[in-house]
């Protein structure tokens, strides 16, 4: 039975309302990939992802808008202020109640305190950025806290993970808790972490943050695509650090 079939056959029990849980024993998804992604990731001489954290330090101390601050003027040395950061993203931002990513905070500081735009979600800058901060918490564990504040969301995240979209009829549970490990055409099922995002992604041959790899795996089950930054992702992105509970960040990561 080819890897297709099996999903789809996997996917005839409805799932829709399952009980959320994380696999186990969880394995990050460098853990599937071929011994040559898994060099490039793990040294920073070589991989292509540091050129975008390099960027995003670069960023960091240079002054942007009318207030004429940089990152740094407020935050001072990233290695230190930035170290624990990215593990409890996304969480409820308390000036606006609303569910924010890393992506979201870097933005809210740009145009709230630097008063400046901005940045679009797929951009070099906040690509870079993003990366920067990230990688401050390398090898520290996801530590999501999941509250009244957040709740809503998180269930939201949960509910969407569990129902089947799209003309495949399939949930992410069905690769991604039934099926990893398995081969769906040239490619592993991983366990479907978030853990090394943003990354660079071989086959895009650039970096991408955790938004587009969800919007491909939308593309993928032949789904309407949510937009990056859009709600119903940050809602998921939401589920899935809880679900990720137990590895650590491996910011800026590398993937086939």
């Amino acid at each position: 039975m080819c890897s297709i079939t099996i999903l789809l056959a996997a996917g005839a029990s409805l799932v829709h309302g399952a009980q959320p849980f994380r696999p186990q024993p969880l394995k990050s998804g460098i853990e599937f990939s071929s011994a040559e992604v898994r060099a490039l990731q793990h040294d920073d001489f070589s991989s292509p992802a540091m050129l975008w954290a390099t960027r995003g330090e670069k960023l960091w101390s240079e002054s942007a808008g009318a207030s004429g601050k940089s990152c740094a003027s407020c935050h001072q040395d990233a290695r230190a202020s930035m170290k624990g950061v990215t593990p409890r993203y996304p969480q409820i931002d308390p000036g606006t109640a609303r569910l924010v990513n890393i992506e979201g905070r870097i933005n809210q500081c740009r145009t709230r305190h630097q008063q400046a735009a901005a940045l679009g979600y797929e951009s070099d800058d906040l690509l870079g950025l993003t990366a920067y901060v990230g990688m401050q918490s390398r090898g520290l564990p996801l530590n999501v806290v999941i509250d009244t504040q957040n709740r809503r969301h998180f269930e939201r995240g949960r509910d969407m993970y569990y129902t089947r979209m799209g003309q495949m009829d399939l949930a992410c549970t069905h690769c991604h808790d039934r099926n990893f490990g398995r081969k769906l055409l040239n490619d592993t099922i991983s366990q479907g972490h978030g853990n090394p995002y943003p990354v660079y992604r071989l086959e895009w041959q650039t970096m991408g943050s955790l938004h587009r790899r969800l919007r491909a795996c939308f593309f993928g089950v032949r789904a309407e695509r949510p937009a990056a930054g859009s709600q119903d992702l940050l809602d998921l992105e939401l589920f899935l650090a809880w679900r990720a509970q137990g590895l650590t960040v491996e910011t800026p990561g590398v993937r086939k």
